[in-house]
């Protein structure tokens, strides 16, 4: 198993590719502002999974990961909240990508709570 088989890594990923492919579309003016920061923190959310995973050998390590990701994934969920209300995207397509949102940070609390489940050495 690696990292990109974890659903969360997967639900993450294809979030963060759906928020790439709607802020194609955003107004220039918001390119070093709002689509920067919603393309990077979505992505961050991926990158930092994966990076548990690879420190999953060191318990704390693992843990400060995966809470770096839920950071990011609520930080996400901040721009899109902007997005939306700037108008930028629908309000359908703002509930359908906060629920992913919201069920990769369940999927991190879950790995938050249970390490050992991921290969991490409980002691």
């Amino acid at each position: 198993m690696d990292f990109k088989s974890l659903r969360s890594y997967q639900i993450a990923f294809e979030l963060a590719m759906r928020i790439f492919e709607i802020s194609k579309s955003f107004p220039e003016e918001e390119t070093y502002s709002l689509t920067d920061q919603i393309c990077r923190s979505s992505r961050s959310v991926c990158s930092n999974i994966a990076e548990a995973y690879r420190k999953r050998n060191y318990p704390n390590h693992f843990k400060s990961k995966l809470s770096d990701s839920d950071s990011e994934n609520a930080e996400t969920q901040s721009w899109l909240h902007f997005a939306s209300e700037c108008r930028y995207i629908s309000k359908s397509e703002f509930e359908n990508l906060i629920i992913k949102s919201e069920e990769v940070g369940k999927l991190l609390n879950y790995m938050i709570n249970n390490p050992g489940k991921f290969g991490v050495k409980v002691e």
